[in-house]
């Protein structure tokens, strides 16, 4: 993969998170001009917005237990809430497709992907030392309890224009030169 279409890949990435986080219907959305050449099929998109979950997930954890080192699951439990206010349609596409997959491949990828997931949720909330069938249990419990306390945090699209990012600003700039 060249620099330019790997930074194509991302900026692609980047509408479609942005067109999820609108819609919120937990639909892939293949619509996305690119996203077929970049990604090819849902699986591979639906692998990228995970990874992008995760990783997402794992920065938050990362700072809320900086800020409650001795609350550990609370922490992994904040750091949860806000991944799902940063990324909701990612969080609604998951969700969707870990209830309905497409086929098998999405089973077991959806599969695989959870369970990591509730490992890393239950590492990092103190609750268990190896990543095993106990782990997957454990964060899986992590996980309801962030779930039922969650509150989503609705931007209006009209207030985030308000408030545009920083790439955004320098966007603008570049395109006013």
């Amino acid at each position: 993969m060249t620099w330019k279409s790997f930074h194509s890949r991302g900026e692609i990435l980047r509408d479609v998170i942005t067109v999820a986080n609108e819609r919120r219907d937990g639909r892939l959305p293949m619509d996305v001009e690119g996203v077929a050449d970049a990604f090819g099929d849902e699986l591979t998109l639906l692998g990228a917005l995970q990874l992008r979950w995760h990783t997402r997930l794992a920065g938050h954890i990362e700072r809320e237990l900086m800020h409650q080192p001795m609350e550990l699951e609370d922490a992994v439990v904040a750091a949860w809430h806000a991944t799902a206010d940063e990324l909701p349609g990612v969080l609604a596409i998951i969700d969707h497709h870990r209830d309905q997959p497409t086929d098998g491949a999405m089973a077991d990828a959806m599969s695989t992907s959870a369970e990591k997931e509730r490992i890393l949720l239950a590492m990092m909330a103190g609750r268990v030392s190896a990543p095993d069938a106990a782990a997957v249990r454990v964060g899986a419990a992590i996980e309801a309890r962030a779930r039922a306390t969650y509150r989503p945090v609705h931007v209006p699209t009209s207030r985030r224009a308000e408030h545009p990012t920083l790439l955004g600003r320098l966007k603008a700039v570049l395109a006013a030169a």
